[in-house]
């Protein structure tokens, strides 16, 4: 008995030992995981702080928003990365959440190291001391080459008002969310051509700058910084998390084929901005495609005509087959190299022209002549054409600018169901 005795002490003794060490491993190997390391002398070092956090917002409707909470340089900025976690109930919604949490951590590295390289003095590869007006300037320089005249135009403008905003000494050293932000308000409340103005009589009303010409501003301001980015002048790009300006909603004025036909039957003082403008209805092509379209551009392909041009806005290489309709506006064939609207070119007086022409067809509407093509979109998705296809043959980069004439065609939806209201 007195042998059974001190076997069970002995196992009784080494399985407390063993519960005790086990419990004070898992206790230190919980410091661990709230910041703490263990060192081998038994003493805690807390850890150094991360200059990148990963932080949660609860929203409304109950998903959780994924935002960084970065430090550097003595300053705090939040990030936000537009992911979200649900409340997830099925596998596949968790594992959705998981590769979304890790992508947020992907980011979250990304930054640290791009931090700690400019901690480390990486930040020589880069020209941080770059004049940001001389940089913007000579964008605007090499723009003139490439871009449309109105383009280029808003690119001149939008220099204007930087120059306004700050000065010369102004460097990318200086071009961080603050000054961004700081652009956004200054665009919120300039008055328009503010640098044109010497002096202001007391009675003259404050003109502030339209929404569309903020966006415009806001995204040179935006291409510049990226273009910088990418040209290794600054080290992060200071416009992540930031907002742009949202484009106003704006009224697409169109005609109907019905008014159409009714153009087509009135007489017009030049002959060549009448042909030029229905073929713009019945084909959808630019003010300034139609200017520089030539003959060598326009191929028989069988028994229909199709031209070929370069969309002088976009760049893009298209092609577009001809009604009968259409091909009549064109007139007689010249040579290759002859233009096929001889004589057409828009301006202030061709606007004036255009619209006494369709005052004379009995149209109260306000058109100009990109109004056409609005025509064109809006007739072709009335009879019955996919938004895809119609965003093809205007030559649309993203469906989504197509979409703005899917709104017209609900609006006038609304309007027809107004009809019967009592």
């Amino acid at each position: 008995m007195l042998s059974l005795f001190f076997l069970f002490f002995f196992y009784f003794s080494f399985f407390c030992c063993y519960f005790v060490t086990r419990n004070t491993f898992s206790n230190k190997f919980m410091l661990l995981g709230n910041g703490f390391s263990f060192m081998g002398n038994g003493k805690t070092t807390k850890k150094v702080k991360e200059p990148v956090r990963l932080r949660e917002k609860k929203l409304a409707n109950g998903n959780i928003s994924l935002y960084l909470d970065i430090y550097r340089d003595g300053k705090r900025e939040y990030e936000f990365l537009r992911l979200y976690l649900t409340n997830a109930k099925t596998p596949l919604e968790k594992k959705q959440n998981q590769e979304t949490l890790a992508t947020a951590l992907a980011i979250k590295s990304k930054r640290t190291i791009e931090i700690q390289n400019g901690e480390y003095g990486f930040t020589k590869q880069f020209k941080l001391d770059t004049p940001f007006l001389e940089y913007y300037r000579k964008m605007c320089a090499d723009r003139l080459k490439t871009e449309t005249k109105g383009n280029w135009g808003n690119w001149r403008s939008c220099l204007k008002y930087l120059e306004t905003y700050c000065d010369e000494k102004t460097t990318f050293k200086d071009i961080d969310a603050d000054f961004i932000n700081g652009f956004k308000d200054f665009l919120n409340n300039v008055e328009k051509d503010t640098h044109k103005r010497t002096h202001k009589h007391e009675s003259e009303l404050f003109q502030p700058l339209s929404q569309n010409s903020k966006v415009s501003y806001f995204n040179k301001l935006r291409a510049c910084i990226n273009q910088a980015y990418e040209d290794r002048i600054i080290p992060v790009n200071p416009l992540r998390g930031i907002e742009g300006f949202k484009a106003a909603e704006t009224e697409r004025m169109y005609l109907t084929l019905d008014e159409v036909k009714k153009l087509d039957q009135t007489p017009c003082k030049y002959a060549y901005l009448k042909n030029a403008f229905l073929f713009s209805c019945l084909t959808g092509l630019r003010k300034s495609d139609i200017e520089k379209l030539t003959w060598g551009d326009v191929h028989q392909e069988g028994d229909r005509t199709r031209i070929f041009f370069k969309q002088k806005k976009t760049g893009g290489q298209e092609y577009l087959d001809l009604t009968h309709k259409a091909e009549s506006y064109m007139g007689t064939r010249g040579k290759d190299s002859d233009k096929v609207f001889s004589g057409f070119k828009y301006g202030s007086w061709a606007l004036l022209e255009l619209r006494r022409w369709v005052l004379a067809a009995g149209i109260t509407k306000d058109i100009t002549f990109h109004c056409a093509r609005h025509t064109f979109a809006v007739v072709l998705l009335e009879k019955g054409a996919d938004i895809y296809t119609v965003s093809k043959l205007l030559g649309h980069k993203e469906l989504a600018t197509t979409q703005i004439y899917a709104k017209v065609m609900d609006k006038k939806k609304q309007e027809a169901v107004d009809l019967i209201d009592f």
